[in-house]
């Protein structure tokens, strides 16, 4: 069971927004056993829009359409599925009432024609009640072939998705199982990842597939199971994790489906009464902004240090100058004194301290672009790691918070398991 997807605008394709739709939309349908062929962005343009329906249709079971419903001239989709299914506008009584009602109660700006207009809609589709907005869904069923429009709106599509068109698809459609299990893993890169696990990978059972999918110092490993009994792929794939496990056990550090590693942190933290803080220098505020994602992680995370510039380093951390001028700025000794300022600083039990030069510059450091040293204070002492992360400022950047979410979350595990030995 196969679907497109066909955004409409030339916002998305001039790069003036991201296509979120598209990636709610395919999470969606995967859920409910329905594999996305194709995402396709095009123009509000009659004869672009019309062609890519027509190969659309002729492709998949399911199209999927959002954008172009709006109340203005250049919102032609309406137009063009009519044209397209040999239809003609008519006016939804229903609907009218709707969009009155939405002006009367939130809007202040006097109703126009051009909003009562959005009201007409195709005569061979049904309508899908857009309650968050004017443009309603519609839903057109011929042959074995579903095509349905939704407004480009998030919130409105999102909605519609939910509400109406996956509870349709799953009436009209007998549908496959689709199962996915995501390992998060973290310590190698893709190419020595797939070396450890290229003898299980050659295992895998026909109806089992794997997918690496890296990113700035972890690597997502993916299986995809499709089936039509549901228990059985739930064992298969668990099979297949456990056998995972015994070989890169320890590069496994959680599932996607489970809580972020920031929480993860957070839980562990306040379950224990403890406390964490970060000195911050290359990664500029990064890990701050990690941590306080975490619901609730007021209880756990202190606060940070930006320290981007050697007299911040000196100033507010206090680490001192001969200690800058004897060892460097990006340098073990000055990462873990950093690190060492920050539990004294915000009285926490944990800190986090990062020192390296993230380019494109060397800045104030004779260090090699893509050095980066990680200190991690403990109740049990503080230790530093040195790494080189590649010579793009965003790739070492983001290498760096990821490199020192493993590590703090290693620290704490370790912590704990030193105290109930």
């Amino acid at each position: 069971m196969n679907a497109e997807i066909i955004t409409i605008g030339d916002e998305i394709l001039i790069g003036q927004i991201v296509d979120t739709n598209s990636v709610f939309i395919s999470r969606e349908l995967n859920k409910i056993g329905v594999s996305v062929h194709q995402i396709t962005s095009i123009q509000d343009e009659r004869e672009h829009i019309l062609q890519t329906l027509k190969e659309a249709a002729d492709r998949v079971d399911i199209v999927i359409i959002t954008g172009g419903l709006g109340p203005t001239k250049d919102d032609i989709t309406k137009k063009c599925l009519c044209e397209f299914f040999d239809d003609s506008l008519v006016r939804n009584e229903e609907v009218l009432a709707h969009i009155e009602e939405l002006f009367k109660k939130y809007i202040d700006t006097p109703i126009s024609d051009l909003n009562r207009d959005q009201a007409l809609l195709p005569s061979k589709a049904s309508v899908l009640h857009n309650k968050y907005g004017t443009a309603p869904g519609m839903w057109f069923a011929t042959g074995e072939k579903v095509v349905v429009s939704l407004p480009g709106v998030p919130y409105e599509m999102k909605e519609l998705i939910s509400s109406e068109v996956v509870p349709r698809l799953m009436d009209r459609f007998s549908r496959p199982v689709i199962l996915h299990k995501t390992l998060i893993t973290y310590g190698l890169g893709e190419s020595a990842l797939a070396q450890k696990i290229e003898v299980w990978e050659d295992e895998l059972p026909g109806n089992i597939r794997l997918a690496y999918l890296p990113n700035l110092g972890k690597v997502r490993l993916r299986l995809t199971a499709r089936g039509i009994d549901e228990d059985e792929l739930k064992k298969g794939v668990d099979e297949q994790v456990s056998r995972l496990h015994e070989i890169i056990g320890e590069y496994i550090h959680a599932y996607e489906d489970d809580d972020p590693v920031e929480v993860v942190i957070s839980k562990l933290l306040t379950a224990n009464g403890w406390t964490l803080s970060t000195a911050e220098s290359c990664t500029g505020g990064r890990l701050a902004v990690e941590f306080t994602r975490a619901p609730g992680s007021s209880a756990s995370f202190k606060g940070s240090v930006v320290s981007y510039a050697t007299e911040a380093k000196i100033d507010l951390l206090g680490i001192p100058e001969t200690l800058i001028a004897e060892k460097s700025l990006v340098s073990a000794e000055v990462a873990e004194a950093m690190a060492l300022a920050a539990v004294e600083k915000f009285k926490t039990e944990f800190s986090i301290a990062t020192t390296g030069n993230a380019g494109p510059s060397k800045g104030d450091s004779d260090a090699d672009l893509g050095t980066v040293f990680i200190a991690i204070a403990t109740p049990d002492g503080v230790s530093s790691q040195e790494f080189n992360f590649g010579n793009h400022r965003e790739k070492v950047i983001g290498k760096a918070v990821n490199k020192a979410m493993e590590m703090i979350k290693t620290a704490i595990l370790n912590h704990i398991a030193k105290n109930k030995a």
